[in-house]
């Protein structure tokens, strides 16, 4: 158990706890969320308990006092997993492969989507794979394969996405979420290097938020077609462990149904030439 990162843990989310949420008056208060005497009280445990968890003086915390701290904090039930986590980490089993890679089978069927973009993305948000349509939409990262580096390290991120600072801390909260074992030295590293690099980075990582990617809507704004909105469905790949399949829609009849015809179109010419040199769909290394 790493009390360390459970006392960061639990101050994090306690000061993204909103006073009016537990019915309690926000009145003036020095410091955002909640004070640990209150979170104490909802948890049912003692103020001097409750301080040593975040100073990271205790080290057993009980079944039920995670429940009940998940309960006082407002936790989402993979918020509640990760805290369980921190408590408990996952027992190693088979080491994970040095590389993740999309499966042919799912590669083939990123490619029957012509009309669709798609892509599949691991552990990290690295991106292993996607399909022409895809890769059309997101020109802009080049040749880079991971999504979360980009996402805070080139510039362009900022211009493609509308809606850059609720996206950005998706992606940050969907790779916590991703890897509840904190001392996963490729995490750490990843971690390490965007915090330096990206002062965003630190002050969303630092944020401790824990949400998977789902369903959703995203605004971009791409260089050839301007904006256009699409809707999002994300799957778990069951067959590899920590892979997502993410697939992009239009609304029929809507502006952009029509805007992604035209990428198709750039698909099947520019992008096609340039990126894939005959395939439609990459599998990623």
């Amino acid at each position: 158990m790493d009390t360390k990162r459970l006392g960061e843990f639990l101050r994090a989310r306690r000061a993204l706890v909103r006073p009016e949420e537990h019915g309690m008056p926000a009145g003036a208060r020095r410091t955002p969320g909640l004070r640990r005497e209150e979170i104490a009280v909802l948890a049912g445990v003692s103020t001097d308990y409750y301080v040593r968890l975040e100073q990271g003086r205790e080290r057993n915390p009980s079944p039920q006092v995670l429940r009940a701290l998940a309960v006082a904090l407002l936790l989402k039930d993979e918020e509640a997993v990760y805290l369980r986590a921190l408590v408990d980490p996952p027992r190693a089993g088979r080491p994970r492969p040095a590389r993740e890679y999309a499966s042919p089978q799912l590669v083939s069927l990123l490619d029957a989507w012509a009309d669709t973009p798609a892509l599949v993305y691991g552990r990290y948000l690295d991106l292993l794979a996607v399909n022409s349509l895809g890769e059309a939409l997101f020109s802009w990262l080049g040749s880079e394969t991971g999504l979360i580096s980009a996402m805070f390290l080139d510039p362009a991120a900022r211009d493609f996405y509308r809606d850059w600072a609720v996206v950005a801390q998706g992606c940050v909260a969907a790779l916590r979420a991703a890897n509840p074992d904190p001392d996963d030295q490729l995490l750490q590293k990843l971690v390490g290097e965007l915090s330096v690099r990206s002062p965003d980075f630190a002050r969303m990582w630092a944020r401790h938020e824990v949400r998977a990617k789902s369903a959703s809507a995203k605004r971009f704004h791409h260089p050839l077609v301007g904006d256009l909105t699409l809707g999002f469905e994300t799957f778990s790949v069951n067959s590899a462990p920590g892979q997502h399949l993410v697939v992009y829609r239009a609304e029929p009849g809507s502006a952009a149904e029509q805007s992604l015809a035209l990428l198709g179109s750039f698909a099947l010419t520019d992008f096609h030439d340039i990126h894939d040199e005959g395939h439609s769909t990459h599998e990623l290394p």
